[in-house]
């Protein structure tokens, strides 16, 4: 029986999704965006908006894994892992503990609990949780993003459901450019079409209403529903359930795609692990100063989860005036300007920053 793996993937994603948030790593929470600072905090790092390349490399990394999941296994992310599909099916597993009265009125309810229990989720990974609840009915703007997502997602978990998998969801119109004919998807043995009861119970369980024994179609989700429902009666008569999963997994379609995938999987953790810990820029300001004398703007950035105290240095030919001693904290940037004065000719200007086991310089032309 597929049904308890399911509700077992389904609990395991639904917890994680939301304890996410509350997993703490060096003093911040393991995946959050922060929208004040621009930056995307990632277990243990931190990578901020001028990087902006890494987080695309991340997206394209995970739209092509999604790609090889599709081409392979079908719509085993609609049936088993999608949210939308998790929330219906544990709210359908709630409700039949209450027995079959008031069925409806009690799924409205939990429906409300659920989408509000969602609502805070997703902004908890914007805003961490003790701040969230904080300020919950106390700042404005959260407040409103609470509410509006409570109700936008209260309306579609109760009044789409999964008519949005079959007529809104992008992704399930992107599938059909996907599969092949050896992609994973649940067919019904049409070539024991004489030994089927005809009773239907695939048709009943189906969660996107439709019946299997009419062919394959757009629709299905591969929750394999229909698989359970078959077996329960026709392993009675010693066959095998009628509707079962059909494809090939694998094949040489598999190896390179999945091949191409690892070898980007591996090319972006070594760009995100080579990063330096410390990343140092200086620009030289256009502002009209004394003759041997220049003004230099500086910015620091914490790639990591340790305070550091630097300092500023430059050569013994060159006079730094300003402050030289920095404390830099974790996963902070610090930005600065400091003037520099030459004691003879000089065309360019050397900048170090050390401390805590870092060294870094930086030349920049002197005028």
């Amino acid at each position: 029986m597929w049904k308890p793996y399911r509700r077992a993937i389904e609990i395991l994603q639904a917890v994680t999704l939301t304890g996410l948030p509350f997993l703490v790593i060096k003093g911040q929470s393991a995946l959050r965006f922060d929208i004040p600072t621009l930056k995307l905090y990632v277990f243990g790092s931190v990578i901020w908006i001028r990087e902006f390349y890494l987080i695309l490399g991340v997206v394209l990394f995970f739209l092509l894994f999604i790609a090889f999941v599709t081409v392979i296994f079908g719509r085993i992310w609609c049936g088993w892992l999608c949210p939308q599909t998790v929330l219906l099916d544990l709210s359908k597993s709630i409700v039949k503990l209450f027995g079959r009265k008031n069925q409806k009125t009690i799924q409205s309810l939990l429906f409300i609990l659920l989408s509000a229990l969602v609502s805070i989720t997703m902004i908890w990974y914007f805003v961490p949780p003790a701040e969230t609840l904080k300020t919950l009915f106390v700042s404005s703007t959260i407040t409103s993003f609470f509410l509006v997502l409570w109700i936008a997602i209260y309306l579609e978990l109760s009044f789409l459901g999964r008519k949005f998998c079959t007529s809104i969801c992008p992704y399930a119109m992107l599938q059909n450019a996907l599969f092949d004919k050896d992609t994973l998807v649940i067919e019904y043995d049409v070539s024991r079409d004489d030994t089927c009861m005809k009773c239907d119970e695939c048709v009943r369980v189906c969660p996107v209403g439709i019946d299997i024994k009419n062919g394959l179609s757009s629709a299905c989700i591969a929750c394999a529903e229909c698989i359970d429902a078959c077996r329960v009666l026709s392993e009675q008569r010693g066959m095998p359930p009628f509707p079962n999963y059909k494809g090939l997994i694998v094949r040489p379609k598999t190896f390179w795609l999945g091949g191409a995938i690892a070898a980007a999987g591996v090319a972006l953790f070594l760009l995100l692990w080579s990063r330096p810990p410390v990343d140092f820029l200086v620009t030289r300001d256009n502002a009209p100063l004394l003759s041997g004398l220049n003004r230099y703007s500086y910015t620091i950035y914490n790639n990591g989860g340790n305070s550091l105290i630097l300092k500023l240095s430059s050569p013994e030919n060159v006079a730094l005036i300003g402050e030289h001693s920095l404390l830099l904290r974790p996963f902070s940037a610090l930005h600065g300007r400091i003037l520099v004065k030459s004691s003879g000719k000089l065309e360019r200007v050397h900048f170090r920053i050390s401390g805590g086991g870092i060294s870094i310089s930086r030349v920049i032309g002197f005028l």
